[in-house]
């Protein structure tokens, strides 16, 4: 929403009628609920159109045509997207949490307007023609879309209009999973959040708000019920353990199963060949195994009941299922394939999260490892099925998300009580560290992080991030060039200047020579015999250091100010000059930023 008030004098009375009569932190509440009924509805219609693509291509034409039509419905699905994003959005749609946390470390949390639409046109597109993703990635950015742009209609600053954006993340999965509490969590440790009363009651107004939504429309209905029946003991803490080993394990092969394949498809030069690939690949697995078809909510309701041959079964394959361990290979190998097939539905062009496949992954892992121990009697532990396949859950995404408070907490509200709290913290926490041992970054930070450009809790890092480099870099400094000599450098650069530092310039590529320092030349002002004796190279040195515009990190700078010790940087860009930083300026800025980030 850019809309110019001035053009519209309705909205503007509106505006300031708002600043006279509502506070600022009263209107933050406001929105926020707001927000919450907006991320609702969004996943009420990204939903329901998801579900209807299904019903008309699996429930009914597939199975009126051929099960091999399966095989080609993923690079259908694909062509609709691109054609939708060429031809009718003109945007490339960005995944998921990724883009949001691009959004608050790029561009002050300000969102594109056709990112509040279009992963409601793209998402189910995707899913239905049996994208190997989750609906949650698109809900969440079509909520921040949402919520960017009213932040900016309504002129909000930029720590409440990131505070916004978590609230919208948060509203999004209350309103899907119906877990208000482990929403906030989620909001709070992917948005590196502080848990504060001014940070939590928005929060909660809008995680609220998207579940009361969500009761509304679809009742008590959640999309994966659980019900433990068999409590946890003791005796089981060993097997726990265990699981959030491979869970770690998985967490890391999950992270470079997707790294490697995004590679692969960035090296395909045009869109169609993704196309072609990727929908071939994803025809393929579907083919062989159809529990890939879409999100996958429906075979973990069907393992942790025990009936893993309701989803199992293949038309094509002749599978034993009243044999245990092909039970146990094949739910192996679906856990082991469903990263591949969810990375494949994004690096082909599909619009998707990974937040559904990482809970499908974590189920089905832990439903497998609860199978192995009870066929081990050796073991002499019987492990309940519901128990593990949730544990699972908790187990990838602590290693995946790197969010192990909302793992233990989706446990407990999507299970209705705290029975499996314990377990779930064991392994959620051994998860966690075996995970962070291989990869210091969550998947949706990966790229952010790499590039020191991560909004984090680490407020030193978060502010150095957030400061722009043209805010910093100052121009009214005069050059010195190359051809000059000394007269020239007293009477048309130090005559002229208030600086003390001058950059000494290539008069006709302005590429930076070196920097002359007034206290170097101070002696030579008055030594008139020498004005036309001695050149400007003579008088130059070269900078302690160099700071690289469009390179160099805001916390490189702060290291190269340390190191050096220098009060003033030269900046160039591609060895152009551009300008220089003063220390004095910059923790000026600096200091500015802390008042109003910690604000």
């Amino acid at each position: 929403m850019t809309t110019d008030t001035h053009q519209h004098p309705f909205l503007k009375r509106l505006l300031i009628w708002r600043v006279k009569h509502i506070s600022e932190r009263n209107f933050i509440l406001i929105l926020s609920g707001v927000l919450g009924i907006a991320s609702g509805l969004a996943a009420l219609v990204m939903r329901s159109f998801t579900h209807f693509i299904q019903w008309v291509l699996d429930q009914n034409l597939a199975q009126q045509i051929t099960y091999g039509f399966y095989f080609v419905l993923p690079v259908i699905g694909f062509t609709l997207v691109y054609i939708l994003k060429r031809y009718v959005i003109r945007k490339d749609v960005n995944q998921g949490i990724p883009s949001i946390l691009y959004a608050v470390a790029h561009q002050k949390g300000i969102m594109k307007r056709y990112q509040s639409y279009a992963s409601l046109i793209t998402a189910p597109i995707t899913i239905g023609f049996g994208g190997s993703v989750g609906l949650e990635g698109p809900m969440v950015v079509t909520g921040a879309g949402i919520s960017s742009n009213l932040s900016r209609f309504f002129h909000i600053n930029q720590s409440n209009r990131m505070l916004l954006l978590a609230c919208a993340c948060a509203g999004a999965l209350a309103a899907i999973f119906k877990i208000p509490i482990a929403a906030i969590l989620f909001a709070i440790e992917v948005f590196g959040l502080d848990l504060t009363l001014s940070s939590l009651l928005p929060l909660l107004i809008s995680s609220l708000c998207g579940i009361f939504t969500s009761y509304f429309f679809f009742g008590s209905e959640v999309l994966i019920p659980m019900q433990i029946t068999r409590a946890f003991s003791l005796q089981g803490i060993p097997f726990y353990i265990a699981l959030g080993v491979v869970g770690g394990l998985m967490s890391a092969y999950f992270m470079f199963v997707n790294e490697h394949i995004n590679r692969f498809f960035n090296k395909l030069g045009t869109p169609w060949k993704r196309i072609l690939i990727g929908g071939a690949v994803l025809g393929l697995l579907i083919f062989v195994m159809p529990p890939l078809y879409g999100e996958g909510h429906e075979i973990i309701n069907n393992l942790k009941e025990g009936h893993p041959e309701r989803s199992l079964t293949s038309e094509v394959f002749a599978w034993d299922l009243s044999n245990p361990w092909v039970i146990i290979a094949l739910l192996a190998f679906l856990s082991f394939v469903k990263v591949i097939a969810t990375t494949v539905t994004l690096s082909a062009g599909g619009v998707g999260g990974i937040f559904s496949p990482m809970l499908f992954m974590g189920g089905v892992m832990g439903n497998c490892f609860a199978r192995i121990i009870n066929e081990s009697p050796i073991l002499g532990y019987k492990a309940a099925l519901p128990n593990f396949t949730l544990v699972g859950m908790t187990a990838l995404m602590a290693g995946v998300l790197h969010a192990p408070l909302t793992a233990v907490f989706l446990i407990a509200e999507v299970t209705g009580g705290y029975s499996l709290l314990v377990p779930a913290m064991l392994t959620a926490a051994v998860s966690y560290s075996v995970a962070r041992y291989f990869n210091q970054f969550s998947i949706y930070t990966t790229e952010l992080g790499r590039r020191g450009e991560l909004i984090s809790q680490n407020k030193d890092q978060s502010i150095l991030t957030l400061m722009d480099f043209k805010d910093v870099v100052e121009h009214n400094f005069v050059p010195v060039y190359t051809d000059m000599k000394l007269r020239e450098v007293v009477y048309e650069v130090v005559r002229n200047s208030s600086r003390n530092i001058y950059p000494v310039l290539d008069r006709e590529t302005h590429r930076l020579e070196g920097i002359i320092l007034l206290d170097n030349i101070r002696h030579l002002i008055f030594e008139t015999d020498y004005y036309d004796k001695i050149p400007a190279l003579e008088l130059m040195q070269k900078p302690p250091a160099v700071v690289q515009y469009g390179k160099d990190k805001m916390s490189t700078v702060m290291d190269k100010f340390q190191q050096t010790g220098a009060w003033n940087l030269p900046v160039v860009k591609d060895g152009i000059y551009c300008g220089f930083i003063s220390k004095s300026k910059l923790l000026s800025i600096y200091r500015r930023k802390l008042i109003f980030f910690t604000q």
